[in-house]
């Protein structure tokens, strides 16, 4: 009742609103047309929402530019509350913390992070709350906060933009996500892009990330296995068991003993693996039901049973890899980080691990790992066997040469 209430009075402000908004546009016409004529195109214009309703009324000079307010998902949800509702509880929302709890962010340039100008320029994506934000200005980061134009892009703020394929490909491609490679080149993604030069139909069934991931709209955006790939409970398997155990251990979150770790937390509030049965069975049986509409149930299982196998037969490869760097530690023979808390290579210090078997290992994990199980999730052949799996081989190859040639060298001193 509240937010109908808060709703009722946001509409009526926004017509006394529109009519000042005038001034706007006509300042902002001569300044930044194309926000003006993009905003002219959107359904804000046409719903009588104008640029106070988001930026507030404290700019209304050109010297005073800096007081005008930044959208943030909170702006969005007096109008958007479903939507808005749905992301907050998604690992969209999470991003930027996500970002932040990365063990090398901090060892990044500022403009890489911060600045948007690498990772933060897709985990802006992210809810950075009232605290975050007003830092962030302080550093000189004013924009990009919005987090709901990621995919609605300003100021035409597009529901059919967002819907399309394309929306997602910024930030869903290249080293360790190349999800729109992935798609644009499966048979799902061809149909959908001959569909929409108009080769194939209109009605003909194409699906697009958002119909696979946003079913119904849900801007929850979540998956079965998560970013990494790792979940609770252990499988029956014992040999995956350990190797999956292995894994955790160089991510940091067990202890030698296979206790978990303080960085358990921070696995959970990023929201980058299940750690129960019943959270991967819920999002498995969401896809499962999206792919029935096209696939029969059977089909849709067993496909995706394979890229479950796909994640087995790449963990062995990558334990493996893992036990190997680890034995340099243990036998003195490589020297580990101080910062390190156990002796297991850290998958996520990304490139600054400190020698090249121990950065050969990160590419391993980030790029081909997660390209062999992705790519076949997606349907993807060529990515998940060329880009992925055969690249693991001969990243496991690479591991083992280099160590025998360490251990050589180590003798002869």
């Amino acid at each position: 009742m509240k937010s109908k209430t808060l709703f009722v009075l946001f509409l009526l402000f926004a017509v006394v609103g529109f009519i000042n908004a005038q001034d706007c546009i006509d300042c902002h016409r001569k300044v930044t047309p194309k926000i003006v004529s993009d905003w002219e195109l959107s359904k804000h214009k046409e719903n009588q929402i104008g640029c106070d309703n988001c930026h507030g009324t404290s700019h209304s000079k050109m010297d005073d530019f800096s007081k005008a307010e930044t959208p943030t998902p909170e702006t969005c949800k007096v109008c958007h509350e479903t939507q808005v509702t749905q992301y907050q509880k998604g690992k969209h929302s999470i991003a930027w913390a996500a970002m932040k709890a990365m063990p090398s962010a901090h060892m990044q340039p500022m403009a890489m992070m911060e600045g948007q100008k690498g990772c933060g320029g897709c985990h802006k994506i992210g809810d950075k709350g009232k605290d975050e934000i007003q830092k962030l200005k302080s550093q000189g980061s004013v924009f990009g906060h919005a987090s709901c134009d990621a995919c609605h892009t300003r100021h035409t703020f597009s529901k059919k933009e967002a819907q399309q394929p394309q929306a997602c490909q910024t930030c869903h491609m290249g080293f360790d996500h190349p999800q729109w490679e992935m798609y644009s080149g499966s048979k799902h993604g061809v149909r959908y892009l001959l569909k929409q030069n108009g080769t194939l139909p209109e009605n003909t069934a194409a699906p697009t990330c958002q119909t696979c991931h946003m079913s119904e709209g849900n801007h929850e955006v979540r998956t079965a296995w998560g970013f990494l790939a790792v979940r609770l409970p252990m499988p029956e398997d014992k040999q995956w068991t350990n190797d999956r155990v292995k894994i955790l251990q160089a991510l940091g979150v067990l202890d030698p003993k296979g206790n978990p770790t303080k960085l358990v937390d921070v696995v959970k509030a990023a929201d980058v693996a299940r750690l129960t049965q019943e959270s991967w069975q819920t999002e498995r049986d969401k896809m499962i039901k999206v792919c029935s509409n096209c696939h029969s149930e059977n089909f849709a299982k067993g496909e995706l049973a394979k890229g479950d196998d796909m994640i087995r037969n790449a963990d062995r490869l990558m334990a493996e890899a893992i036990s190997i760097v680890e034995g340099l530690y243990k036998d003195k023979i490589l020297k580990k980080p101080a910062s390190y808390a156990y002796d297991f290579p850290q998958l996520l210090t990304f490139h600054d691990a400190p020698t090249v078997i121990e950065q050969k290992l990160f590419v391993m994990f980030l790029e081909h790992r997660m390209r062999t199980f992705q790519g076949t999730f997606h349907a993807n052949p060529d990515y998940a066997m060329w880009y992925g799996w055969s690249e693991m081989q001969r990243d496991l190859s690479e591991i083992k040469e280099l160590a025998e040639d360490m251990r050589y060298k180590a003798k002869k001193k």
